[in-house]
């Protein structure tokens, strides 16, 4: 009988213990049982350490180290995983029971894709639906498509162990973009396989404010010029300017809307110089300079 690949699950964590369990306990009813789950801890100072000793099941793995940040523990879970596969959740995130045995199907079907990614369902702090619509997402070779906006949700991924190693794991410098340049340094190299299916509970804290978006915003704008820039010869021309009027067009409507008149007058004015011709583009200014008073006013 051949046997099933082994899956790695990552979960840092921080001071979480009041969501971790519910992370763990939907890894440990997945109707795919050839797993290993690494939690690692970041310097917890709350009651983590006490959680994880209640867990007996060997299939759970506990590491702590001093607090690096979430890259810097994602990294660790890379480098201390055994699986043919490796995924990533959230501490404050939970699965759908079928999400491993589906995409272990997916690469069945598709051995030649790096990926396996699908959509999440919206909770809040109590773990209530609160409905929402997915964002739009792609398959195939989707560089050019990621750099107008990160639409790969990771707590929904499966990628091969070898692609995450050949792609260096996260950057640690990259505190609110963690895993963007991951998915694009990917990209270079592997298919994407998106399947529109609800694999995971994404949880919605009260705090996670506009002005968050502004900074995560901000962020991904540094990394995406810089990413253009070391990246720029393996890209299809039209189709980065496409994209970048696409970003500056979403960052500029996300500025607008935050009460960065001018921050979002320039992004919309930097949308239409990549595309003048893109009818995307224009209309993407004429919103900003209608929502951009609105959004000071506030």
């Amino acid at each position: 009988m051949k046997s099933r690949p082994l899956v790695s699950v990552v979960t840092p964590t921080y001071n979480r213990a009041d969501y971790l369990r519910i992370a763990i306990d939907s890894v440990l009813a997945q109707t795919y049982p050839h797993f290993e789950h690494l939690v690692i801890d970041d310097g917890s100072e709350d009651s983590t350490p006490r959680l994880m000793d209640e867990y007996g099941d060997e299939r759970v793995r506990y590491f702590r180290q001093e607090n690096q940040g979430q890259s810097v523990a994602r990294n660790v879970g890379i480098e201390q995983s055994r699986g043919d596969y490796i995924c990533f959740l959230d501490s404050d995130n939970a699965w759908v029971p079928e999400k491993l045995q589906q995409q272990i199907e997916a690469f069945e079907s598709y051995p030649d894709v790096g990926v396996v990614y699908g959509d999440n369902i919206f909770i809040d702090a109590w773990g209530n639906d609160l409905g929402g619509r997915n964002m739009l997402r792609f398959s195939g070779r989707i560089t050019e498509a990621l750099l107008g906006d990160n639409f790969v949700s990771m707590n929904t991924t499966m990628s091969r162990a070898d692609v995450l190693r050949e792609a260096g794991g996260f950057d640690p410098a990259d505190r609110y973009a963690e895993d963007y340049g991951l998915w694009l340094r990917v990209s270079l190299h592997e298919s994407f396989l998106y399947l529109p299916r609800l694999w995971a509970y994404y949880r919605i804290m009260e705090n996670q404010i506009s002005s968050d978006k502004l900074t995560r915003l901000d962020a991904n704008e540094d990394l995406v010029r810089s990413f253009v820039e070391e990246h720029a010869h393996e890209l299809d021309p039209n189709e980065l300017c496409t994209a970048m009027a696409r970003f500056y067009g979403r960052k500029g409507r996300v500025e607008a809307n935050g009460g960065r008149g001018y921050g979002a007058i320039r992004s919309g004015l930097r949308a239409v110089a990549y595309a003048p011709t893109r009818l995307n583009a224009w209309r993407s200014l004429l919103r900003i300079l209608v929502d951009a008073p609105r959004g000071a006013a506030r």
